[in-house]
């Protein structure tokens, strides 16, 4: 496993144009194909929780089930980003893509047993959490594939190509444990497993510039723009990854004769297709402004679907989640189109418009997408947790969204001070190129 490329200059016009674009396309179409079917593994239980019905578990439990993946898949995020730069980007997703078969295999073999003791499933449900990783380790490696005016289209695609797996999961998943049984929803993905490895490491790359020193990024840590968008991804991915997941089982809680099964993949698959078009309206207005108005979005969409679960009806419900999925994913999207225009401006200011600057701009920006998709990814540990617990203290789910629209609230008016206000940027002029 040693097909390095040694010379990339994507910002070279004349390279790109000559031999980079072609090469760049090919490792996104793979690694758009592996970190899908991480994310299928990493939500799978999703589904499955609302197929346990014989094992008696109390709703809250249930939501434990769905939650602790999104736990261990954020936390995973941290030292799968610096996989890549490590290890190289294609050795490193030929490995994390052939993991997935690990919590695949164990659910099909669980689910036969009707013995098997909760504390297992849970075990079960925390391997699927490597799913979760794989998207800060192949985002970080397309990082440095493309230029820095292609950044967001090219990050949006790969972002989205992955959150579709949420959507296939809940289409597929549905139809396949009906005819087959539930042991199937881990046997199903065994073989597409395989084969996304095999095409990782027969046509993707290692690039010799993206080998970086760990503790050289981790001082991206100690960098405050790292955290303040960790906290605003919180409220975009996080809200896409926790809704996505919730959504199945929240819909069988509180209208358990609706076909919520029939059309739980249509908001992930929305909010997975919008998130290029967020990256796209970033490259075009700027990532602050709308970010901003897409929190102002966020929160009359929880609303919205507040009032609907309160007394509207399954369809009405339905379709005030759409909102909350379509703005989760424009700002996915807007989002992370801010992180490398952040650190790569940055790194210019400080360090000129050399190469070198360019360089270590991606490198800064690589490392924090990792921090702040891990950050990002816990909030869909806080849905799932927030709805089981409403459920267990209130029998509602009013407190849960309650919380998110404070939280929303919050995200906005952080976006606000740290982003779009003139005087805040005159203050603190390097988190002006949030803007761009």
């Amino acid at each position: 496993m040693a097909r390095w490329i040694a010379e990339w200059h994507p910002d070279d016009p004349a390279f790109w144009e000559s031999s980079g674009r072609r090469v760049a396309r090919r490792n996104l179409i793979f690694s758009i194909a592996a970190e899908h079917l991480g994310f299928t593994v990493w939500t799978l239980w999703s589904i499955v929780a609302t197929r346990m019905g014989s094992y008696e578990f109390t709703t809250d439990q249930l939501f434990w089930l769905v939650a602790l993946p999104n736990l261990i898949g954020s936390v995973l995020r941290v030292p799968y980003t610096f996989g890549p730069a490590r290890f190289g980007g294609r050795n490193f997703t030929v490995v994390s893509a052939l993991l997935l078969l690990i919590p695949a295999v164990a659910l099909g073999v669980a689910v036969n047993n009707p013995a098997t003791p909760y504390w297992l499933f849970l075990v079960i449900a925390a391997l699927a959490g490597l799913g979760g990783g794989n998207f800060a380790s192949s985002m970080a490696n397309i990082t440095y594939f493309y230029p820095r005016d292609k950044q967001g289209v090219a990050l949006g695609l790969n972002a989205a190509g992955g959150n579709i797996g949420v959507s296939s999961v809940q289409l597929v998943m549905p139809l396949v444990i009906g005819s087959l049984g539930l042991a199937a929803a881990g046997w199903f993905w065994i073989p597409f497993i395989v084969v996304a490895g095999i095409c990782a490491f027969l046509f993707m790359d290692n690039l010799t510039s993206a080998k970086a020193d760990p503790r050289e990024q981790l001082a991206v840590a100690g960098r405050a723009q790292t955290w303040i968008m960790s906290f605003l991804y919180i409220g975009t991915f996080g809200s896409f990854i926790g809704y996505s997941t919730a959504f199945p089982l929240l819909s069988q809680s509180l209208f358990p004769d609706a076909p919520y099964a029939a059309v739980a993949f249509a908001g992930p698959l929305v909010g997975s297709l919008i998130r290029p078009v967020g990256g796209w309206l970033a490259d075009r207005l700027g990532g602050a402004p709308v970010t901003l108005w897409n929190f102002a979005a966020m929160g009359g969409g929880v609303l919205l679907v507040w009032l609907a679960g309160e007394g509207g009806g399954f369809w009405a419900f339905f379709l005030a989640f759409q909102l909350l999925f379509l703005t989760a994913g424009i700002g996915n999207g807007s989002t992370y189109r801010m992180i490398p225009a952040i650190f790569q401006a940055k790194a210019v200011a400080e360090r000129g418009e050399g190469e070198d600057a360019l360089l270590y701009g991606k490198r800064q920006a690589a490392a924090a997408i990792g921090i702040i998709s891990a950050v990002g990814a816990l909030g869909g540990f806080l849905i799932n947790r927030a709805f089981g617990m409403s459920f267990a203290a209130a029998g509602t789910p009013a407190p849960a969204f309650l919380a998110f629209g404070l939280f929303y609230l919050s995200c906005f008016a952080l976006t606000w001070w740290c982003y779009t206000r003139k005087v805040g940027v005159r203050v603190v002029a390097s988190l002006a190129h949030a803007r761009v």
